[in-house]
């Protein structure tokens, strides 16, 4: 579990992190999203206890990131955008000297470096040098490393970048593998589809401060206001008379379909059925309208950068 309260950094007079509230429960994942020198890296250290907040406090895996650090480091597992590869070493041997770092004996280092090349696919290049490596065979060691020592909490900074297509579908997988084995989750990525698929809450940050956050329902609620619907008939038909449930707006009407702001969904589309069912009216399609993270995410900031101007 990870846990902040105003977390909060500064650097001299630059705020990198203002006060930051965040909750993650085993079994969830997490994706921080924002544009580059945002905060979210600067969070990042903070959870796994490699810098020292400023103000407010922060707990993972039931840790106090200062009073605890060398827990939370033991029971986190990381993966930065600067990998930090040793270049000459080769994958077996780097993942071995992590093992050691993290006291896992002779038998378990060789187990679980076997058992992490051969899931990602490296078994054939582990005795090869890693400077020989490509972008995305690097990608995949440094998250095998982040794997090793089998952690409760995993910290993940764009975690299928340079990937090819398989490869981050396998990366994806062992995420949600491992969301359901109750690890807690915390991605920081661009991939705003990926997000999409994988991430139970998410948070958008701007110079520091939380915009918003909820799962992706809730900020497309709160952001894009209630679904729409459009409904289509297999022949031509009059609404006229047509009664709808009261948190249902007509929003335009042709005479083969129309379309519908619904409030309350799970009540109301049942209601609207039956509606036009009593009408009868021949439904060929009910389908709500696409909206997706990328439209919440551009106006959220957009809406800040807005603010920000009038000021």
């Amino acid at each position: 579990m990870i846990e902040t309260h105003d977390l909060t950094k500064q650097f001299h007079d630059f705020l990198a992190v203002d006060e930051v509230n965040l909750s993650v429960d085993a079994g969830q994942i997490l994706a921080i999203l924002g544009q580059n020198g945002a905060g979210k890296t600067t969070t990042v250290r903070m959870l796994t206890a490699l810098l020292t907040p400023t103000s407010g406090w922060a707990k993972v895996a039931g840790y106090d990131v200062v009073k605890n650090g060398h827990d939370v480091r033991s029971s986190v597992g990381v993966l930065t955008e600067q990998h930090g590869l040793y270049m000459r070493m080769t994958a077996i041997e780097y993942l071995d000297f992590f093992g050691q770092v993290y006291s896992l004996s002779a038998s378990a280092r060789k187990a679980r470096s076997e058992h992490l090349l051969q899931y990602f696919g490296l078994t054939e290049a582990s005795k090869r040098r890693i400077g020989e490596y490509s972008k995305g065979m690097r990608q995949k060691l440094a998250l095998a490393r982040a794997m090793m020592h089998d952690p409760g909490v995993l910290l993940l900074d764009e975690p299928t970048s340079a990937m090819d297509p398989e490869s981050a579908r396998l990366v994806r997988d062992e995420i949600a593998r491992l969301k359901s084995s109750q690890r807690t989750i915390v991605i920081c990525s661009h991939n705003l589809t990926e997000v999409e698929a994988l991430a139970d809450k998410i948070a958008i940050i701007y110079r520091g401060r939380i915009l918003m956050q909820g799962s992706l329902e809730e900020l497309k609620h709160n952001v894009l206001g209630a679904p729409e619907y459009e409904i289509k008939f297999s022949d031509t038909w009059d609404a006229g008379g047509l009664e709808l449930p009261k948190d249902v707006e007509m929003l335009s009407r042709t005479a083969t379909s129309f379309k519908v702001r619904v409030e309350r969904p799970q009540e109301s589309n049942p209601l609207i059925l039956k509606a036009l069912s009593a009408k009868s009216a021949s439904v060929m399609a009910f389908q709500e309208e696409p909206r997706t993270l990328e439209q919440v995410y551009l106006k959220v900031m957009a809406e800040a950068k807005g603010r920000e101007n009038v000021q």
